[in-house]
């Protein structure tokens, strides 16, 4: 008989011990350890095997990928996220908090799928199959070729998608199921890993392709140990806007495609549709003549997108003035700030100032430096930037403008949005123009910020 050993497993970051300790050692979290039983010899656990088809390491120039074409869910912003669609064998995680609608899209896609005539096995360990059926009447699910099953017990929900072969399989959720072989609870650290390891041998053996929904803690990380993480090839996290209205899905790990990518959906009664041209969405409640209005084009992961950035300066009625900022880096706020005091010479000690993403997104790259110093200043001066203007650069401490990358897709993409003028680096024009749109190269912030007062002065003539 196999030979069992307590141990104590730390269940935020999967730290192992052989006695309780009250604190981790690893994550420095407090009474996180429970205990779980670890088999040393002779159990009958499987997971961990290996998934290698060849005994002997082979050429690179010799193996094929005519096998390995990307299956299309149907859904194009879906495909988009995923790097062009299904990879065969892989294994994706879909995380996100509750209630975001992490079931609807993936039942969603599994219908998309089976419309296509390609069999797909929907698992749900948190819902009946009557539970199933109500919420796929409300989708307009019906579709003879997807498969629904409840269960948990993991060993069984493969033995199932063995015998059924479909195109895809989705289990939702991995904290729900457990391996037999383990004595954990399910939703432990010890049975999240096993049962990934055990579903990860079982896609890349029999080449299906599996997505797992995942849960997030408190903290908005997703739930279970980070080898969790490295276990899936594809990892994507959900997200809604202050507006509870859109779903945002980010690509945040990708081994099959690029990671960052971004497609935006729009929950309604009848379940998540997908906005094809999210710039559109940022700018169509954007007020017209309005001072401190600044759009800006980012690029997350290979999509560009034109997003409208707010400021509001008003004097202070304290002897220390607020800085209150959303949906961008705090410090690099203050940095801006200060070169704008130190370069430009804006007495803004006595301001209150208020920066906004308007549509709730995050900007992090910094070629909004330039933007949010034009934004700062539209609203100082209370002088509007022109509505048909775009401004892209990164800023220096000593006030000049730096080039930034992927400057023909963030101009091509205000070119379709109807833009007349792109404010860029100077040296972003080397080899770069467009007959379609203005391009204003600036080296400077002293360059940039006339021309919000050449603007003015044209208008009052």
């Amino acid at each position: 008989m196999a030979k069992s050993k307590a141990i104590f497993i730390c269940q935020e970051c999967g730290h192992q011990e052989t006695r309780w300790l009250g604190k981790c050692p690893s994550c420095n979290n407090w009474n996180t350890f429970a205990e779980s039983i670890r088999e040393k010899k002779g159990g009958s656990r499987s997971h961990g095997k290996k998934f290698s088809l060849d005994e002997t390491p082979i050429n690179i120039a010799d193996i094929s990928t005519e096998d390995n074409k990307r299956i299309s869910t149907g859904i194009s912003e879906f495909d988009h996220i995923l790097g062009g669609g299904i990879v065969p064998g892989s294994l994706a995680l879909l995380a996100g908090p509750p209630g975001i609608g992490k079931s609807t899209l993936l039942l969603q896609v599994a219908e998309s799928l089976a419309k296509s005539n390609k069999k797909c096995l929907y698992v749900s360990g948190e819902e009946s199959l009557a539970q199933i059926k109500l919420r796929g009447d409300r989708l307009g699910v019906s579709s003879s070729q997807l498969l629904v099953y409840s269960g948990t017990d993991v060993q069984e929900i493969l033995n199932q998608a063995r015998n059924i072969k479909p195109a895809l399989v989705i289990i939702d959720s991995i904290q729900t199921v457990y391996h037999p072989d383990l004595s954990a609870i399910p939703g432990s650290v010890g049975q999240v890993r096993g049962c990934a390891e055990e579903i990860n041998y079982f896609a890349k053996s029999e080449r299906i392709p599996v997505f797992i929904s995942g849960q997030v803690t408190k903290e908005g990380v997703i739930a279970g140990p980070k080898i969790l993480e490295h276990t899936v090839d594809t990892v994507l996290y959900f997200d809604e806007t202050k507006d509870n209205f859109y779903r945002v899905i980010r690509t945040e790990k990708n081994r099959f495609g690029p990671a960052a990518e971004l497609s935006i959906f729009q929950m309604k009664k009848t379940g998540l549709e997908q906005v094809i041209n999210p710039s559109l969405m940022f700018l169509e409640s954007r007020p017209v003549g309005a001072a401190g209005s600044v759009i800006v084009t980012l690029i997350e992961g290979s999509r560009p997108l034109l997003i409208e950035l707010q400021a509001l300066v008003t004097g202070t009625s304290f002897s220390m003035p607020r800085r209150q900022v959303s949906g961008l880096d705090y410090n690099r706020v203050l940095l801006m700030v200060a070169v704008m005091e130190k370069i430009l010479g804006t007495r803004l000690e006595n301001q209150d100032i208020f920066l906004n993403i308007a549509g709730g997104t995050k900007i992090s790259e910094p070629a909004c430096d330039l933007s949010i110093i034009m934004a700062i200043y539209s609203a100082f001066r209370n002088k509007p930037v022109d509505e048909g203007i775009i401004v892209i650069g990164e800023v220096g401490l000593a006030g000049e403008i730096r080039a930034v990358s992927f400057i023909d897709k963030r101009v091509n993409e205000a070119r379709k949005l109807g833009f007349k003028t792109c404010i860029i680096p100077k040296g972003n024009l080397k080899g770069f123009s467009s007959k379609k749109i203005e391009l204003i190269g600036v080296s400077t912030i002293r360059e940039a910020v006339k021309i919000i007062d050449k603007e003015k002065e044209i208008k009052k003539i």
